[in-house]
């Protein structure tokens, strides 16, 4: 059986100027990476403004397991199926990270006969984006550390900054560290810290910005620490937005690239869900469906994660709305969600899918129910799954007034989710009323507990006297109005990544906040989180390496 990166290397690709063409793209507008990878325009992008949209369809999945889900695999199958029965369809997916690729994750360009190519350059540096985002992001840290130094005008308090430092890689030694030792050259000592690439303020700004101008706002709004008498400083007080919008204006154009089967994909922005909201860029989701009539996009982990923020703040602060959403899972998953251990899951168990499938049944609720969406359950099969394994998730589903469709997509491309396909044409045929898990005026401490609430089943949440003045704080400065993005484990519904299935009546606990004024939302920071991960015993960079003919192995 060939690997991901075999098939992927095997591929027969298209120049990007006819993949661009099917859209009706002219060269004009495209700036290519080589043959088969190109940005487009900003101008362009912006011309489509007044064309109509086509329907938007949302790819989310159960709480992930160490036995996979396949999400970004059913969202580029879904796409190419969607293509196969005569629909315009533009897959729009997040960019990956060097932190997972290299670490235990792995990448997210889909995998087996659903993917997007060229493989190894998408997860790898691709168009540099990245690498912009970090520059800018660590371009505004140097430049508080040299503001400080050279007398600091703006009596930046150095206990109270905010900011850090990014790299996109694991690396649990930059998590807390000291700066500006050596003497008074190097500025003045302070204890600072790295986050990863994707957990910064900066990719959560250029996935939310609308255009170079808003995109240059956003960036002034950063508060990026207080003065001594407790003041906020903004990125805008260094005279650093201006310079961070240069290193960014060239990475804001969309990326285009394409399926296995030729078919479009915007890959654009990645900000994590688990410690961000989750989503690809709002300028590539819009012009994608300005070209399509339909559009495939995911969100980050499982529906209490990457949904909530999709629909919470995405849609919330675009008016974008999804047609339907589909639900991924494997049955070896819901097993593992009743108990089973990872080495156990390829054998028929009943009793433990029985008891795993309340993960499944509380997404499906919260996505039909929470989020007002109409929903498909879509099972990634394995040649193990049994009749009588199938027929009781069917049932269990049905109960919910939800189909089940089996999709081989992973072994056979866009012909093995064409059912996938028709079934959410059907629904996107629907009315549905998108509804938000909470309203704006709520008070930010409302916010979090309809979300532990309505969405992790929680009983309640907890906070310290001092995260429940920093809340109130923030909210008399205005920024109440702000959604909330929290930050937890992806493995659980409670803030414990022990807890499989469906745990009840936990209590979350908001551990720390912090203002992210350029995103414009409050990130809930909740259990034992990381914003800079480390890398595993054995990292999956142990396996990658180089051939003697110049050929990537070991990738996925």
């Amino acid at each position: 059986m060939l690997s991901d990166i075999q098939i992927a290397q095997k591929a027969t690709m298209k120049r990007v100027t006819e993949v661009a063409s099917h859209l009706g793209i002219a060269d004009d507008h495209l700036i290519p990476y080589g043959h088969y990878k190109a940005k487009i325009s900003l101008d362009y992008v912006d011309s489509l403004k007044d064309k109509p949209n086509g329907k938007l369809v949302l790819v989310t999945a159960i709480s992930p397991t160490p036995a996979g889900e396949g999400k970004t695999t059913t969202t580029v199958g879904l796409g190419d199926a969607l293509n196969r029965i005569g629909k315009k369809t533009v897959i729009c997916l997040r960019e990956p990270s060097l932190g997972p690729v290299f670490g235990v994750k792995g990448g997210a360009a889909g995998g087996g006969y659903a993917q997007i190519v060229p493989m190894e350059d998408i997860n790898l540096h691709f168009t540099g984006d990245f690498s912009a985002i970090a520059l800018a992001n660590n371009l505004l840290a140097a430049m508080i550390d040299n503001h400080i130094n050279h007398g600091n005008a703006l009596d930046i308090d150095p206990r109270r900054i905010t900011w850090k430092r990014v790299v996109d890689m694991n690396d649990r030694a930059l998590r807390d560290i000291v700066v500006g030792i050596g003497g008074t050259a190097n500025g003045f000592v302070r204890q600072d810290g790295f986050d990863i690439v994707v957990a910064s303020e900066v990719m959560a700004i250029f996935c939310l910005a609308t255009s170079v101008k808003d995109l240059k706002k956003r960036l002034g709004d950063i508060v990026i620490g207080y003065t001594r008498d407790q003041k906020a400083v903004h990125a805008r007080d260094l005279n650093a937005h201006g310079a961070m919008t240069v290193l960014l204006k060239e990475a804001l154009k969309p990326n285009l690239v394409q399926t296995l089967e030729n078919n479009p994909a915007f890959v654009h922005g990645g900000p994590f869900a688990n410690i961000a909201h989750g989503c690809n860029s709002v300028i590539a989701t819009q012009s994608a469906l300005k070209l399509g009539d339909y559009v495939v996009t995911e969100a980050g982990f499982g529906a209490d994660l990457g949904a909530e923020k999709f629909i919470d703040i995405k849609c919330r602060k675009t008016g974008l709305k999804p047609s339907a959403c589909v639900l991924v899972a494997t049955i070896r998953a819901l097993k593992y969600h009743g108990g089973k251990d990872v080495k156990e899951l390829n054998s028929e168990d009943l009793v433990a899918l029985e008891k795993g499938l309340v993960n499944l049944e509380r997404h499906v609720s919260n996505v039909t129910k929470n989020y007002g969406l109409p929903c498909v359950v879509s099972i990634n099969r394995f040649t193990f799954d049994t009749e009588a394994e199938i027929a009781l998730v069917t049932d269990r589903m049905k109960s919910l007034g939800v189909n089940v469709v089996l999709a081989e997509h992973w072994a056979k491309g866009g012909a093995g989710a064409e059912n996938l396909a028709h079934e959410v044409v059907r629904l996107s045929e629907q009315a549905s009323s998108m509804t938000y898990v909470y309203e704006d005026t709520d008070s930010l401490l409302e916010k979090m507990k309809k979300v532990a609430t309505k969405i992790y089943g929680a009983a309640d949440i907890s906070a310290s006297a001092k995260v429940k003045q920093q809340l109130k704080t923030w909210e008399e400065a205005g920024y109440g109005h702000y959604p909330i993005c929290v930050a937890k484990t992806q493995s659980s519904f409670s803030s414990d990544a022990t807890l499989r299935g469906a745990p009840s009546g936990h209590v979350v606990n908001v551990r720390e906040v912090k203002l992210a004024a350029g995103a414009q939302f409050i990130v809930m920071i909740c259990g034992d989180i990381m914003t800079m991960p480390g890398l595993p015993k054995v990292p999956s960079a142990e396996k990658i390496d180089i051939d003697e003919e110049g050929n990537v192995v070991g990738l996925f």
